[in-house]
């Protein structure tokens, strides 16, 4: 969703992450540099942060950018591949998308000796992935959903982008994590999440299963990779005044984050990743590498979950990036 306020961590947070991820210290510049960046799309608030800020750093350390968006298109992304290919850059960022359609053409990155660098992209012929680590957000946002229901209980869940690096550890993750609990199950078939029109159609198909499981304690709790579907989830639910129903996901979309601060709303947990963060360590990865040093294969970027429990304590000290 345009237009939406998200959350970044400030830069001594990015300062700290680079040096215990093992990115130089040291600032390199990229003047005199070609650094093409593909994005797989920037109207969702999380890759527009990914995009402008990987943009922008590459900017500020003096290297010419090519930029281009795949507006959610797969063979787009694919056909920008293929155009910055022929045009040599001297390294390539890619930003998210289905790995399964890029594998290929990520390949043909590393065969044409230019160096790729991914964010949350997790990629053989990557140089460098930056991300955070999923599997410890997976895990940490379902043990807090468990621990929410009592280890008992029914969990709506929306997969709708398995072959997206980070939503695949993460929803194998809390798969892994609820396996350990009998006494909780997925509701099948499982709900897709889609873009565009993300919000809108969860809610549509939150307020269907609502009505297809009509008492308490059909449904305990709602999941997805990430949170803007649970706006529309969480609306749903609210509106249709359903107590004892939580629902859990990434990224701290502000129309999410604010329904977890309120004690009425559904909402009950969301991991907010440093996204500016991850586009600036993904440039400062590549410079590190240009000039000739030694960058490790992923860099991994903290996270912070905001509960209804800490939500009062902790929101105030996040600050803003529009």
């Amino acid at each position: 969703m345009t237009g939406l306020k998200t959350f970044a961590f400030c830069g001594t947070a990015l300062a700290l992450l680079l040096s215990a991820s093992g990115v130089m210290a040291e600032e390199h510049s990229l003047e005199g540099k070609v650094i093409g960046i593909t994005a797989i799309r920037s109207d969702n608030q999380a890759d527009r942060l990914f995009y402008q800020s990987a943009i922008a750093e590459a900017e500020r350390l003096g290297a010419e950018v090519i930029a281009l968006d795949a507006q959610s298109n797969d063979q787009t992304q694919v056909s920008q591949i293929q155009t910055l290919i022929a045009q040599k850059p001297d390294a390539i960022i890619e930003i998210l998308g289905n790995i399964d359609v890029l594998n290929p053409w990520l390949a043909r990155v590393e065969e044409a000796g230019i160096p790729l660098f991914t964010i949350d992209t997790t990629t053989p012929s990557a140089t460098n992935v930056v991300a955070s680590d999923n599997y410890a957000i997976g895990s940490a946002l379902a043990l807090k959903m468990v621990a929410d229901m009592n280890g008992k209980g029914n969990i709506l869940v929306f997969n709708g982008f398995y072959s997206v690096p980070p939503c695949k550890i993460r929803y194998d993750q809390m798969k892994y994590v609820i396996s350990n609990f009998p006494d909780v199950k997925v509701i099948e078939p499982e709900m897709r999440d889609v873009i565009p029109n993300t919000a809108q159609r969860a809610y549509a198909d939150t307020a269907d299963m609502l009505t297809k499981y009509p008492n308490d304690g059909d449904i305990n709790a709602v999941w997805a990779c990430w949170d803007v579907p649970l706006i529309g989830v969480t609306q749903a639910i609210d509106g249709a005044g359903r107590t004892g129903i939580r629902t859990y996901g990434v990224d701290g979309s502000a129309d999410f984050l604010a329904m977890i601060q309120d004690p009425d709303s559904a909402a009950g947990a969301v991991v907010i990743q440093d996204l500016v963060g991850m586009g600036k360590a993904s440039v400062q990865n590549v410079a590190a590498h240009l000039a000739g040093e030694k960058v490790p294969p992923f860099t991994f970027v903290p996270h912070i979950m905001v509960t209804k429990e800490n939500a009062e304590e902790v929101v105030p000290t996040l600050p803003s990036t529009d």
